[in-house]
């Protein structure tokens, strides 16, 4: 009954990887490319037994200035997600979930913890108006765009999925895409813990003191 149990959670944790998104995203049928620890599925967090190397990214950010994620980022504590401004439901509420366990950090902390958006769908995020939504979520958190080819290829490499931003029959524009937020450490620069978009605000109030620390929950 235990080793079901264990063998029920991993296979949780490789659909969450594959499947989660603002309606789901198939990441292109590829297996996960990450391997998990079971054990923190008792958390919110999600610890990978093999981190993930932070993307090699150069986008433009919300003042439409080059940014250079590895170099700008480079030994500080920082959260990743992606996602669009016009979705109507997860990517705000994560966002908004994120700024909340922030402002409850040390100010000192909250000075070195990076949170960073990566906009699924450049065309309609420009920075102007990626820096509009940002600003009211936490005026800290950093927006970043550019062309989607470049965008998909970096979520790849943590192993999240999204797919061009399609229209729908009633005019709608839906993108779909993972809806994983990733935390790296300050001291590896190394992606080891995941969250889903089911983590709550105090899910992310307990564990921030930890990541800004550089260490596990």
């Amino acid at each position: 009954m235990v080793k079901k149990s264990v063998l029920a959670a991993a296979l949780v944790v490789a659909a969450t990887l594959t499947l989660s998104a603002c309606g789901g995203s198939d990441n292109d049928g590829k297996k996960p490319i990450a391997d998990v620890s079971v054990e923190a599925k008792t958390q919110a967090a999600t610890v990978l037994d093999q981190p993930f190397t932070k993307p090699d990214l150069v986008l433009t950010d919300t003042h439409g200035k080059k940014y250079d994620l590895r170099e700008q980022t480079k030994g500080k504590p920082t959260l990743i997600y992606f996602g669009y401004t016009n979705c109507p439901d997860v990517c705000p509420l994560i966002m908004s979930n994120i700024a909340i366990a922030k402002k409850a950090l040390p100010e000192a902390d909250q000075d070195k913890l990076q949170v960073v958006f990566v906009t699924t769908d450049p065309e309609r995020d420009t920075p102007s108006s990626l820096g509009s939504w940002l600003k009211a979520q936490d005026p800290s958190f950093v927006g970043l765009t550019g062309d989607f080819p470049t965008i998909q290829a970096g979520a790849r490499q943590i192993g999240i999925g999204i797919d061009a931003p399609k229209k729908e029959k009633d005019g709608t524009v839906v993108s779909m895409h993972g809806s994983q937020v990733i935390a790296f450490s300050p001291k590896t620069d190394k992606g080891y813990v995941l969250y889903s978009e089911d983590t709550t605000p105090d899910d992310y109030t307990k564990d921030l003191p930890k990541i800004v620390k550089g260490e596990n929950p």
